[in-house]
C-alpha cells in the first residue's frame, strides 16, 4: 500500500511499522522527517514531481511512502475488555468520514473499530491520509455480517446503542459498561435488522433545520459524550 503526506510519514516512521520504500520529492526539506528517515537508517529515493504524480493523486506533500496493507485485528481481541467502548460502522462508503472517525476514536481511546466485508469502507491511503497517520494506533475489526456480530457481542454483556434520528436523547442514555456505538450509512442511517438487534437508539436533536449530521461530526459528538459519562 502507497500512503503518503508529512503527517502520515511522521507517525508511521515513529512507529515500529515496517517501512518498503521511501519516495522523496526533489528538494523535500522538512528535517523532522529526514532525520527520522536518518535516524532508523531507512534509504530512500528522490524523485521528480511528475514521477511522484504518477503514483498518488492525492495530497503527499512531497513524501509517499510503501508499507504493507493494513492487518485487521480479530473480533475475539474485544470479547473479555472489561468496560470496553468500541464503535460499530454500518455499511459506511465515505473514505473521508471513516478517516476523520478513526481519528476521534483515536483521541477518545475507543478499544476498536469494526467494519463490515462488504458494502463498505476499508483501510486505503485516502483514509491513512484523512485520519493523520493515527490508523496504526486503533484496532480495526473486519467482520462477515453486521448484525451476527451484535448477537455475538451481546453474548460478552455488550450494550448496543445505535445512532438514528428518532430516538432518545442521546445525553440520556447510560454508557457506562461494555458499550458498542453504532454508526449508520451516510444515506441510508442504520438497516432495519441493526435497530433491531439494537438495546438503545440515540438521537441528536437538531435545532436548525438540517435534520442529520454528517456521519463522522455525530461520531464525535456521541463518543465524547460517552467518555464523558464514563468518567
Amino acid at each position: 500500500m502507497l500512503v503518503y503526506g508529512r503527517n502520515v510519514a511522521k507517525e508511521i516512521l515513529k512507529s515500529e511499522k515496517n517501512i518498503k520504500n521511501i519516495y522523496l520529492q526533489e528538494n523535500f526539506q522538512d528535517k523532522e522527517i529526514i532525520s527520522l528517515i536518518n535516524s532508523k537508517k531507512l534509504q530512500y529515493r528522490v524523485l521528480p514531481k511528475f514521477e511522484m504524480q504518477k503514483k498518488t493523486k492525492g495530497n503527499y506533500q512531497g513524501i509517499i511512502l510503501e508499507i504493507n496493507d493494513y492487518k485487521y485485528k480479530p473480533l475475539e481481541t474485544i470479547y473479555n475488555l472489561e468496560s470496553a467502548l468500541i464503535v460499530i460502522l454500518d455499511h459506511l462508503e465515505d473514505q473521508h468520514n471513516f478517516g476523520a472517525i478513526i481519528r476521534t476514536c483515536e483521541a477518545a481511546k475507543v478499544d476498536a473499530i469494526i467494519i463490515p466485508e462488504d458494502r463498505s469502507v476499508s483501510v486505503n491511503d485516502t483514509v491513512y491520509h484523512t485520519s493523520a497517520g493515527t490508523v496504526d494506533r486503533v484496532n480495526i475489526i473486519k467482520v462477515i455480517n453486521i448484525a451476527a456480530t451484535i448477537r455475538e457481542l451481546k453474548k460478552y454483556n455488550y450494550w448496543i446503542v445505535a445512532t438514528d434520528m428518532n430516538g432518545t436523547d442521546y445525553k440520556e442514555i447510560d454508557y457506562n459498561g461494555k458499550t458498542a456505538i453504532i454508526i449508520g450509512n451516510e444515506g441510508n442511517g442504520i438497516s432495519d435488522i441493526v435497530r433491531k438487534n439494537s438495546d438503545f437508539i440515540a438521537s441528536i436533536p437538531m435545532k436548525g433545520n438540517v435534520n442529520s449530521l454528517n456521519a463522522s461530526v455525530a461520531a464525535g459528538i456521541i463518543i465524547f459524550e460517552a467518555i464523558n459519562i464514563r468518567k
